[in-house]
């Protein structure tokens, strides 16, 4: 269970985008620019998640995304990934932030490439497949996500590895986190703990999607969440 209860009264739950801020705001203030990789799903998830990281810390994204089972579609978000990427780059370059919650602080992004293979992701939710989205299989997707994320953080020597899945308030922020902490516990990276949907973080990305006129699709990206989103338009 995501929520723990204490005798009658459920306990309070964790302020995951105050710790966010807290910890970037706590390595600032000490000098230090923490390096952090992020696991981004899509351009539009990280619109964001991107304009608020960029500005208290050096970022890399890592565009991992097995679960995006048409190579088509993969491609496509993949595009306008790097697209988003290279326009928030030439923000910086020019020093000209109209329009943006941004100052003279935000930094370049970097990305890190990484290999399309669904077989994994196929391999790793075999026995779920008829699992309602949101359920034990979008876990499993969570944890294999975070995990190749962590391992490249700890590879590449980055201080946080975190991620923009709490971005989507179909998503349960508690849930990813935990399955962070774990993972951190694992791989011996830190996880930064975030709910970047908090604090109208996912207003703003559909403010910035709008801005950006990015590519948005209906489904988190598998097959099977994929026909279930048809399923329930056909009915």
């Amino acid at each position: 269970m995501d929520n723990v209860t204490s005798g009658n009264r459920p306990a309070q739950k964790p302020n995951y985008a105050k710790q966010t801020e807290e910890i970037l705001d706590d390595l600032l203030t000490k000098g230090q620019t923490p390096r952090i990789l992020l696991h981004s799903c899509c351009a539009p998830c990280s619109s964001h998640v991107l304009e608020y990281l960029r500005e208290k810390a050096d970022v890399t994204v890592f565009y991992y995304n097995p679960n995006i089972t048409d190579r088509e579609e993969y491609e496509e978000r993949k595009k306008e990934e790097l697209r988003l990427i290279e326009e928030y780059n030439k923000q910086v370059e020019e020093n000209d932030f109209s329009g943006m919650h941004s100052t003279s602080a935000a930094r370049k992004i970097k990305v890190l490439d990484a290999d399309y293979d669904p077989a994994v992701f196929l391999e790793a939710v075999k026995g779920l497949e008829e699992c309602r989205e949101g359920g034990p299989r979008c876990e499993k997707c969570f944890a294999l996500r975070l995990k190749e994320t962590a391992r490249k953080a700890r590879e590449e020597n980055f201080d946080f590895f975190t991620t923009t899945l709490t971005i989507s308030p179909l998503k349960n922020a508690e849930r990813i986190n935990r399955i962070g902490t774990e993972t951190e516990k694992e791989e011996g990276v830190r996880f930064l703990p975030s709910d970047f949907k908090k604090k109208d973080g996912y207003k703003r990305s559909l403010e910035l999607s709008e801005r950006f006129h990015l590519y948005r699709q209906d489904y988190c990206g598998c097959e099977f969440s994929k026909r279930e989103r048809t399923d329930g338009r056909e009915q």
